[in-house]
């Protein structure tokens, strides 16, 4: 168990199919750690995740926990999330690896919007603190990782400024930004445009 991961999970299945996407995510991750937005700190904990969409369904592939000083993925370093319940802190996953911490994170996101079809959570303190509060916003008090953070999200999607802006920044968790698209190709143009207006106010 990751002391990292604050929901209760079951394991489905010990393994999951080959999905399609995956050397999509993997391509995506290495430009996000290539740009230090995820990877591991010198404390040893890591930081950031990947997901995408399983097909229509509400399932999703996700990067497993622990796995940010990894420089390439295998399959069993990624769970599919095939269950979850925002209300019981709990979720069911298959694969070998526990999935990210930010698993609810990734399926409050899913759960409201149906075009998202790829997330990124990564960490970014300098576009952190110039997004706080300026575009979509978590409370302060909600916790990485908690349903308190996954109800925020599901409140943030009521207004039609997440669904445009595709991002959202975490006040409860220092430097987290969260992105998401059609793919993940979108998702980390949405994250690259808003580095890059920042850059340019600076």
């Amino acid at each position: 168990m990751s002391e990292y991961v604050k929901f209760k999970y079951g394991r489905a299945s010990d393994e999951i199919a080959p999905f399609d996407e995956f050397a999509e995510l993997n391509e995506c991750r290495r430009k996000l750690l290539e740009l230090q937005l995820i990877g591991v700190r010198s404390n040893g904990v890591s930081f950031g995740n990947l997901s995408v969409r399983d097909g229509v369904t509400n399932n999703f592939y996700v990067t497993g926990s622990a796995t940010g000083a990894l420089s390439e993925l295998t399959l069993a370093d990624c769970a599919k999330v095939v269950a979850y319940d925002f209300e019981r802190n709990w979720l069911r996953y298959e694969g070998a690896a526990i999935p990210s911490s930010e698993s609810l994170t990734h399926a409050a996101v899913y759960k409201s919007d149906s075009s998202a079809r790829a997330v990124i959570h990564c960490h970014d303190s300098s576009l952190w603190l110039t997004l706080l509060d300026r575009v979509p916003t978590t409370s302060k008090a909600a916790e990485y990782g908690t349903p308190e953070m996954a109800c925020e999200i599901i409140q943030l999607f009521q207004t039609g400024e997440v669904h445009r802006r595709k991002l959202f920044v975490m006040a409860g968790h220092e430097g987290g930004i969260v992105t998401f698209g059609r793919d993940l190709e979108e998702a980390f143009a949405v994250l690259m445009r808003e580095r890059n207006e920042t850059a340019q106010l600076r």
